[in-house]
């Protein structure tokens, strides 16, 4: 199973952060979130029977859902954007 790269995790810190130095940015944590629940979807429906990862990425989901929540009630119009940006609640 591949995990998001080094370089590909400093380019998304550096898209949503501001900079390539702020991992604590709330959009950044959500994109590699993203990012990451990505990677392991695709494995899994190779892989069915996979439980570790199934539940790993099932603790994906419930941080990016805590943040985006906590995003939506601080931030509604970045909440909004970040969405649409990542393509998330179609």
């Amino acid at each position: 199973m591949s995990s998001v790269t080094k370089e590909r995790k400093s380019s998304i810190v550096a898209e949503f952060g501001g900079n390539a130095k702020n991992t604590g940015s709330i959009d950044a944590q959500v994109a590699l979130l993203t990012a990451e629940i990505n990677e392991i979807s695709k494995h899994l429906k190779s892989n069915k029977k996979d439980f570790s990862s199934n539940r790993g990425l099932m603790r994906k989901v419930g941080q990016r859902k805590r943040l985006l929540s906590y995003l939506s009630k601080h931030n509604l119009e970045g909440y909004r954007a970040l969405i649409e940006k990542l393509g998330l609640r179609k």
